[in-house]
């Protein structure tokens, strides 16, 4: 769902103009909160930025109610974001190995990673969080359930604009129409059908800019899989 919604808000903020979508990485047209190159990102002096994060409310929340950002919070059925995640744990070498995935599973649940050992994936990567995980460590960002609950409890704090992944898919469209006028960026009929084509998962699997094809062997071992598997729902 990071993803998508990154191109979506991409081909938004371009006003249908799909060239940055198909030229530039998307974590350079909307970098990681959480990455080592995001201090560069900092001197972008752009009417519009777009920054991407995994980070939980508690951690984040209070910086951002003392600014005047616009908050984006894309969630995902948990069955479907456990499957996604045990998949991403077997390309990403950063991340510990999953196990089977009942065990992975149940970590999942608990938000933790007891027991997991593993090697973690170089820590001078300028593309992944430089830091090493502890030999036991935590799912990444902690319980699905805190994460998302913590977020709901931002709406009356902060202008966020929340929707979940089976929106997108039900309605992209109308997802799109409702963003524009959360951010206040005019949507016409020619930005809309780009956006409407570009952001299909069949033109995102198929393009190099998004679908993390570009990131090294040495970070992503593409050999187990594909970054953007079936983007379906269930």
């Amino acid at each position: 769902g990071t993803t998508w919604m990154q191109e979506i808000l991409t081909l938004l903020f371009s006003r249908g103009d799909v060239l940055p979508a198909k030229t530039i990485p998307n974590w350079e047209r909307a970098p990681w909160l959480e990455q080592i190159y995001f201090r560069d990102a900092l001197q972008d002096t752009a009417a519009h930025r777009l920054i991407t994060t995994h980070l939980p409310a508690r951690v984040l929340a209070p910086a951002l109610q003392q600014s005047k950002a616009k908050v984006i919070y894309v969630a995902r059925n948990p069955k479907d974001v456990a499957v996604s995640f045990y998949h991403f744990h077997r390309l990403a070498k950063f991340l510990p190995d999953p196990g089977s995935f009942d065990t992975f599973l149940t970590r999942f649940l608990e938000g933790t990673g007891k027991g997991w050992g593993g090697s973690p994936g170089s820590r001078d990567s300028a593309m992944w969080p430089p830091s090493s995980p502890p030999a036991s460590p935590p799912v990444h960002y902690g319980s699905w359930f805190d994460h998302v609950k913590g977020w709901l409890g931002q709406r009356q704090l902060l202008d966020i604009f929340y929707v979940t992944y089976e929106e997108l898919h039900q309605d992209l469209r109308g997802t799109a129409q409702r963003l524009s006028a959360f951010l206040g960026c005019p949507l016409g009929p020619e930005t809309l059908g780009a956006l409407e084509q570009h952001c299909s998962f069949v033109a995102m699997r198929d393009n190099a800019m998004a679908n993390y094809s570009l990131i090294p062997s040495e970070i992503m071992d593409h050999s187990q899989g594909c970054f953007m598997r079936k983007g379906e729902g269930g």
